[in-house]
């Protein structure tokens, strides 16, 4: 009979562990999930523009323009990174450039040279038009 009383309570006690166990985990799957939803609450462009410094605004709306299915998960994913503490430092154009053509994007921006001349800007076809 003892060794009964001594089973059951050591299948009591494992019976136990285990809901202690799959509790815990239940805890930190509603944790995780909690702030994941948290985060799309957040507006993620707004978390991304406090860590863009100098042209990278503008580099990444760009890519935006080119690119907006590709952006819009990009912008989710970073901004996510933000919030969880694993990009602390400011982004500049040429991190954010790096960043993207590493994932394979090449963002195409209008460049135009213009000369100050006299007083007005002309267009580089136009200043060699005159000479």
């Amino acid at each position: 009979m003892s060794e009964d009383t001594d089973l059951d309570l050591l299948k009591k006690r494992k019976l136990l562990e285990m809901q202690r166990r799959l509790l815990a985990k239940k805890i930190e799957e509603d944790r995780r999930v909690g702030l994941e939803a948290g985060i799309k609450k957040i507006d993620s462009r707004e978390v991304l523009k406090k860590i863009f410094v100098g042209r990278a605004e503008e580099v990444w709306d760009v890519a935006c323009r080119q690119y907006p299915q590709v952006m819009k998960r990009l912008e989710d994913g970073l901004a996510r990174m933000v919030l969880r503490g694993e990009i602390s430092e400011a982004l500049d154009e040429g991190q954010l450039l790096y960043i993207l053509r590493t994932l394979g994007l090449k963002p195409r921006f209008d460049v135009k040279i213009r000369i100050l001349e006299g007083g007005r800007l002309k267009s580089i076809s136009e200043k060699l038009k005159e000479e």
